[in-house]
């Protein structure tokens, strides 16, 4: 079986093949994932200049889009390829690219198609009767978690033909390690330590964090609150939160921005991993944290149901609660499980080889499906 992995967002301008799956890792891993299952994966990603490059049984063809103004003219590039590596299965990365992946399949319309959400929301309900028409060319769609497809399926977006898959949107290399080793690597301590991952932005919602990690510390005297954070909107306002409450004082330590690579030692050190977000297409952050066997303590969201087996491997508290957070933060510095059971359900539910099963058998299901061509 082999599926062409399709990515029709352009990569940066002058990036080389290997510095564009350095930037994005998720292109890498969502496609090593299924070639380990046994699937023969090529990805076609959007570039400025052409180039190829074989890495870990993967095949990478970055096509020149640099001419290629409309969607039809990006998809004919597209098709191309796609029909000279004889893919059997298309798989479009992003629900934003349905007008793409409608005109690719005008190319290659007995080619079935699948289309991976990516924290995409539906078109404005006057774009919808356009969208629905190049959605009903998909066979298939995909999200972390069936309740994230709610806001397309509610409104019919998709055609009754069309499967959808709850698959996990991607995993992660990382691993549990020393936390006395990561610890003085670091220079993280406290009891609990606690490590948030994400943007300091109102999505990622921390001045609620910082309202329960405030209230937790009051039975909590040890509490240490370490952020890693890349834009922040909010710094400011998060600095003055900071400043005005003396249970937050010594308190929080904000990192800044951290390599991608460095996250794991962090996760490492740290005894549990809070999260505030209010919507998430998977949550990397937290998938990582399980890989590394830290207990998450995160917010009840679609995404974070079904990373955590509705709560089974970690503490969910309602969104925006400061109240339910600090409760969450003393129940899980008191019951926290193993690192060895956190890795477990991350290898059962989470890992390479698991998430890998899942793609295999969704494309195998799609091979039963005909490609559609609507008009």
């Amino acid at each position: 079986m082999h599926v062409a992995q399709i990515n029709f967002q352009c990569a940066p301008p002058g990036r080389t093949a290997a510095e564009v799956l350095e930037q994005w890792p998720s292109l890498s891993i969502i496609a090593e994932t299924a070639a380990g299952a046994g699937v023969r994966v090529s990805v076609l990603q959007a570039a400025t200049s052409a180039e190829r490059v074989i890495r870990d049984a993967v095949d990478y063809h970055f096509i020149d889009c640099g001419n290629s103004g409309t969607a039809e003219q990006r998809a004919a590039h597209f098709a191309r390829t796609a029909a000279a590596v004889n893919a059997e299965v298309l798989h479009v990365h992003g629900l934003g690219f349905a007008r793409e992946a409608f005109a690719l399949t005008r190319h290659l319309p007995k080619v079935p198609l699948l289309i991976q959400d990516h924290a995409d929301r539906p078109p404005r309900w006057w774009r919808r009767p356009r969208w629905r028409r190049w959605y009903a060319a998909a066979a298939g769609v995909t999200f972390t978690a069936p309740d994230l497809g709610l806001p397309f399926t509610a409104d019919g977006m998709f055609r009754s033909h069309t499967r959808v898959f709850a698959i996990p949107e991607c995993s992660t290399r990382f691993t549990p390690g020393s936390r006395a080793a990561a610890r003085a690597a670091t220079g993280l301590h406290g009891e609990p330590c606690v490590l948030w991952v994400g943007h300091l932005s109102a999505g990622k919602d921390p001045l609620t964090v910082l309202e329960g990690v405030a209230s937790a510390a009051e039975r909590l005297s040890g509490l240490q609150l370490w952020c890693a954070f890349g834009s922040a909107p909010l710094f400011a306002e998060v600095q003055r939160r900071i400043a005005g409450d003396s249970r937050l004082a010594g308190r929080v330590h904000l990192l800044g921005k951290v390599p991608h690579a460095e996250v794991e030692i962090l996760l490492r050190a740290a005894d549990l991993f809070v999260s505030g977000s209010r919507a998430e297409g998977c949550g990397y952050a937290a998938l990582e944290a399980l890989a590394c066997g830290i207990p998450p303590v995160i917010t009840d969201i679609p995404a974070f149901r079904s990373l955590t087996g509705s709560g089974r491997v970690g503490h969910l508290w309602p969104c925006g609660d400061a109240a339910r957070l600090a409760a969450a933060l003393v129940n899980a510095a008191s019951a926290r499980p193993s690192a060895h059971q956190l890795r477990a359900h991350f290898d059962a539910e989470l890992s390479f080889t698991a998430v890998g099963r899942q793609w295999a058998a969704a494309y195998s299901r799609l091979l039963g499906v005909p490609g559609r061509r609507e008009g």
